[in-house]
């Protein structure tokens, strides 16, 4: 009989409705996040002309896991679908949901963010039209500057943003393989994570290696976001992607990130705080030993805390809301960065103040996500090409997760 004390999501439902609300975060926080890059002192697309140093922080602390968390779910969807489809249909239904998205966003979606990056940055003064036709298909690599005293390019054509899909289509063709090989890969795989990681070594396993990562991988491949030569990023998604997928069917897994979380959330919070510390420090090789290890720790203390609280939450919050959203999700995530770039560019020449400024770019871009979805979705030929599913007996959606027990797929 179940009692009140226990928050372990009943057998029978329908969805794992916690990983649905993990990815609709997820995404939601990349608005955030991207229009925190207008403001902050690294490099992004197109900048604003106020500076909020004090968003630095918050930025740091979402960096090190944001998009490993989405890999990680999308490995967890992964599993979930091939306990639906046979390996070989999995392969083609997720090309085509992942690859007709990505063909068309950096065909349609992502060349407006080029043009306002050459027009800010270049002082390009043509108008879209020649551009896209005269220059980006035309696959011109002229747009060049000096930037740290070395000559930087803007590519064309590009995926800027959408490289997730373009690695998550990456990673779940390897899996297919693997799998076509190995049939039983996903199961064995799944009781060997189980063995490997009991107790405190599935918040120090991994960490350890993604330490690790960071301290061997990333000085030699530093992240470029074009797939060739990115090892540092395969090693950190990839092992996410393959993580999920192994795990997503483990109650036993489940169960101890739900013990592991206040832990987990008290190992994070120390290793931000020190990263933090690090970063105020002189570099030498104390930092260069020491460093790479607390990253790795932040960025799986997070995850784990995050999978906690979210089993122990939200497994059983349900309603028109998540149902909405977790169609919507994808198109969302396909729009957000054009819409937030475009807006960004439309008003500097106002001068607004900077919270003003921001709240208008939030606004026009969540607008902007509401509108195109709303659209593509009753549009039946416009669905495939936002990751909307074309038929809702059998959503599949493009980048995370499935419905799941024992006989269905899961999210």
């Amino acid at each position: 009989m179940r009692t009140q004390a226990d928050h372990s999501p009943p057998q029978s439902a329908g969805r794992r409705l916690d990983l649905d609300w993990i990815r609709i975060g997820a995404f939601g926080l990349l608005i955030l996040y991207h229009t925190g890059m207008l403001y902050v002192s690294w490099g992004f697309h197109v900048k604003s002309t106020h500076r909020l140093r004090e968003l630095e922080p918050l930025m740091l602390l979402l960096n090190p896991w944001r998009m490993a968390l989405l890999f990680l779910v999308s490995g967890a969807a992964t599993r979930f679908m091939l306990g639906k489809y046979e390996v070989g249909v999995l392969a083609r239904r997720r090309s085509a949901q992942l690859l007709i998205p990505l063909a068309f966003g950096m065909l349609v979606v992502v060349p407006p963010q080029s043009w306002a990056e050459i027009v800010e940055k270049l002082g390009f003064s043509g108008g879209y039209a020649s551009f896209w036709l005269g220059h980006y298909l035309a696959f011109d690599q002229s747009f060049c500057r000096i930037e740290n005293s070395r000559q930087v390019c803007i590519i064309l054509p590009t995926w800027n943003h959408l490289w997730f899909v373009a690695y998550l289509w990456l990673y779940t063709m390897v899996l297919a393989g693997l799998l076509a090989l190995a049939p039983g890969l996903a199961r064995r795989g799944e009781r060997l994570l189980e063995r490997a990681l009991p107790g405190l070594l599935l918040l120090l396993g991994p960490a350890l290696l993604l330490g690790l990562n960071r301290f061997l991988v990333f000085p030699a491949a530093p992240p470029t976001y074009i797939v060739v030569g990115d090892w540092y990023q395969h090693v950190l998604y990839g092992f996410c992607f393959l993580f999920g997928f192994l795990a997503a069917r483990s109650q036993a897994l489940a169960e101890r990130t739900e013990r592991l979380r206040w832990l987990a959330l008290t190992l994070a919070v120390t290793a931000f705080l020190a990263t933090l510390w690090l970063r105020a420090q002189p570099p030498g090789e104390f930092q260069r030993l020491v460093r790479p290890f607390v990253y790795g720790l932040d960025q799986w203390c997070w995850i784990i805390a995050i999978l906690g609280f979210a089993r122990r939450h939200l497994s059983r919050r349900d309603g028109p809301v998540r149902r909405n959203l977790v169609d919507a999700v994808f198109c969302w995530y396909i729009v957000h960065q054009t819409a937030i770039i475009l807006a960004a560019h439309w008003l500097k020449p106002l001068a607004l103040p900077v919270w003003q400024e921001a709240a208008l770019i939030i606004a026009m871009t969540t607008l902007s996500c509401a509108a195109s979805y709303e659209i593509a979705r009753r549009i039946s030929w416009l669905r495939p090409l936002f990751g909307i599913a074309t038929d809702r007996r059998r959503r599949l959606p493009a980048s995370g997760c499935q419905p799941s027990s024992a006989s269905t797929t899961s999210s």
